[in-house]
């Protein structure tokens, strides 16, 4: 009992009410999302192009809008940026429950990129200003696990819902960021003081954005992670986009395959996330992320290889692997390598790796459709599999810098 106790104690209450948000907005967000691909191919007969490009939009507002929602909650604060952001992405799926054509799924899933780009780099920050510097590792990694406390959740009532009704999953995930954008108005008025809403150096950071992107252009191991993760993203964004295309084109009882694969990962990661990331914290960030992303490589591989289900759940468990040892590592090196007063801007300046996921669908689905997915999982897979080149490059830069730093 006292174990727990000092364990609850680790972090902020805020810190606490973002975790237990996350995998209450997630799960909801899990239940929509990930199905949209089918739902715009099946309800809207749309070109696997088309909805490459409504599935990859979002990704890309999300590049240009990460970088300004981070300066602005490092000059404005942490709480009006989150509070809003939340408030409007309610209202985005609310609409998405009313969208009867192409352009409306475009333009809201553009607004969705740009809402979770303002929010989850602010959130990321904020986790960083209230929790000590050791603790980080462990409170990036249960972020993680609770987004796939979420999607293991999310999936399976999303494939429930809808066979009632495709836009009841919409409108109910609108009403649980709703509920979660107040619950986190509510804690953030009780639990923090103005004082503490926004960066820790809120008053002291009078850099103009142009000046920011300045000091953050010239970091070039920055440059190296975020190149690297491109790639990865253009690979892992063929889970949510081309996937389930595949699966539902190649295999009899394709939907619920995907459905039971996205479940599959999403539990690995709750079981594995916490266990691993204990293990891994002898090792450097950037190493674990090379490591990452030679599994995820191998699981894109074997989607297009292996034609039995069994081959596909160790497909998913290799892919699921990597992601355990790339994301939660790339959220603590931004937060090492950052600024001191722009936490934020460097955790938005690291949502320039969407860029992978706007291109990733589109280009997989152009493979998908002229040459077919056994070819075009390969592709990817390679594509992956040339990050370890950036994240080993920007390893030994981090050796470079450390030896500097003791000479």
């Amino acid at each position: 009992m006292n174990g727990i106790k000092r364990y609850i104690r680790m972090f902020h209450p805020i810190v606490w009410t973002l975790l237990a948000g996350t995998i209450f907005a997630r799960g909801a967000s899990f239940m929509t999302m990930p199905f949209l691909a089918i739902y715009l191919s099946q309800n809207l007969d749309m070109h696997p192009i088309l909805i490459g490009i409504t599935i990859g939009i979002s990704p890309l507002t999300g590049t240009i809008g990460g970088f300004i929602g981070g300066h602005l909650s490092d000059r404005l604060g942490r709480k009006p940026i989150m509070i809003i952001a939340l408030f409007i992405w309610s209202g985005v799926f609310f609409a998405f429950s009313m969208a009867s054509v192409p352009v409306a799924f475009i333009l809201l899933n553009a607004l969705n990129g740009l809402c979770r780009s303002f929010f989850e780099p602010t959130s990321q920050a904020l986790i960083s200003d209230l929790t000590p510097r050791e603790n980080r590792m462990r409170a990036f990694s249960l972020r993680y696990t609770a987004i796939n406390i979420g999607a293991a959740i999310g999936p399976l009532l999303g494939a429930y819902f809808a066979t009632k009704s495709a836009d009841l999953t919409f409108l109910i995930t609108g009403t649980m960021y709703l509920l979660y954008a107040t619950m986190l108005f509510l804690q953030m008025n009780k639990h923090l003081p103005s004082s503490v809403t926004g960066s820790t150096n809120r008053k002291n950071n009078t850099m103009s954005i142009k000046a920011v992107f300045h000091v953050i252009r010239k970091d070039r191991m920055l440059l190296m992670l975020i190149l690297g993760t491109i790639l990865v993203n253009a690979g892992y964004s063929q889970v949510e986009s081309n996937l389930p295309q595949y699966l539902k084109d190649t295999f009899t009882k394709g939907v619920y395959l995907y459905s039971i694969l996205v479940s599959l990962n999403a539990i690995m990661v709750i079981i594995l996330q916490m266990p691993i990331s204990h293990y891994t914290e002898r090792f450097k960030p950037m190493h674990l992320m090379v490591s990452g992303a030679l599994f995820m490589g191998i699981g894109l591989f074997g989607f297009g290889f292996f034609d039995a289900w069994s081959g596909l759940f160790v497909s998913m468990g290799f892919l699921t692997i990597g992601e355990i040892l790339i994301f939660p590592s790339n959220s603590l090196v931004i937060d090492q390598l950052a600024e001191e007063g722009m936490r934020g801007a460097y955790f938005g300046a690291s949502q320039f790796r969407s860029l992978g996921s706007f291109f990733g669908p589109i280009a997989g689905g152009y493979l998908l459709t002229e040459i077919g997915g056994p070819f075009m999982f390969t592709s990817i897979s390679l594509l992956v599999l040339v990050s370890t080149l950036f994240f080993y490059k920007g390893s030994s830069m981090t050796i470079s810098k450390n030896a500097t730093i003791k000479a």
